[in-house]
């Protein structure tokens, strides 16, 4: 059986999150609510759920002299898919935290793109060049 994952985060905009979603990134929505939406990512289920403004204020952290949000969450995807959202994303002239290649060489070589969403969080891109290396040390 194959598991997916299902996440439950706070959005400012239900109507603002379901755009983005379905009309930047290419989800589509499940379930939803004028309160609530379930969004489809990737087949991983994500619910935002209105809420008053919240702060995720974290410090960022280095990894192979890259600067990268703390606090984000992605999709790991094959490298077509990783190519074809990028050059989606990229033509709608969005503001990108531009694709990097981390552990050239190493186990868990990947590249690594991020966006943010209308609620501030990081939605990161990760493509493997080895999908049998997404946990291997």
């Amino acid at each position: 059986m194959e598991t997916v994952f299902h996440m439950s985060l706070p959005c400012l905009s239900v109507k603002e999150t379901k755009n983005f979603y379905t009309d930047i990134v290419g989800a589509t929505i499940g379930r939803s609510s004028q309160t609530w939406i379930d969004v489809n990512l990737f087949g991983h289920q994500l619910t935002f759920i209105k809420a008053q403004k919240f702060n995720f204020n974290s410090p960022n952290y280095v990894f192979e002299g890259k600067i990268l949000p703390s606090f984000h969450f992605g999709v790991i995807v094959d490298e077509t898919t990783w190519n074809s959202t990028y050059k989606k994303l990229k033509e709608k002239k969005l503001q990108l935290v531009d694709h990097s290649l981390f552990l050239k060489d190493k186990a868990g070589e990947h590249q690594s793109y991020f966006i943010k969403d209308p609620n501030d969080y990081m939605l990161e891109f990760k493509c493997f060049k080895d999908q049998k290396n997404i946990f291997r040390a």
